[in-house]
């Protein structure tokens, strides 16, 4: 545990954010909803403006309009939150990335923790 100005930070979490992209916005706000509401994630950010993606998939390059959505969520949810993601996901292969949180606000980090377990 360490302070920056006002606030007390946490080091070495078990939080982690998962990467996800989407083809349309409906079918972002579809995966959201239904990860927050089963609590396999505590927070979803969903970019409303589309990304640009290029990419390799089987053997040419392609490039897409996708929906950037930012998970927030514990290692112990990741095994569900991924199975859920492919159950409702039209991609054959979705996107899943995970990034470990090294720190963050102690605040934030319990309500994440109490959120999605």
């Amino acid at each position: 545990m360490c302070r920056y100005g006002r606030f007390e930070m946490r080091r070495g979490t078990d939080a982690r954010v998962v990467l996800v992209t989407c083809g349309t916005l409906a079918e972002g706000r579809k995966i959201a909803k239904a990860v927050v509401g089963k609590r396999l994630a505590a927070c979803v950010n969903l970019i409303s403006a589309p990304v640009e993606s290029i990419y390799r998939w089987k053997g040419t390059v392609e490039d897409a309009k996708e929906y950037l959505l930012v998970m927030k969520t514990t290692a112990r949810r990741l095994e569900s939150l991924e199975k859920e993601i492919e159950r409702l996901h039209r991609y054959d292969v979705p996107e899943f990335l995970v990034l470990r949180v090294e720190g963050g606000s102690k605040r934030y980090l319990e309500w994440l923790v109490g959120e999605s377990d």
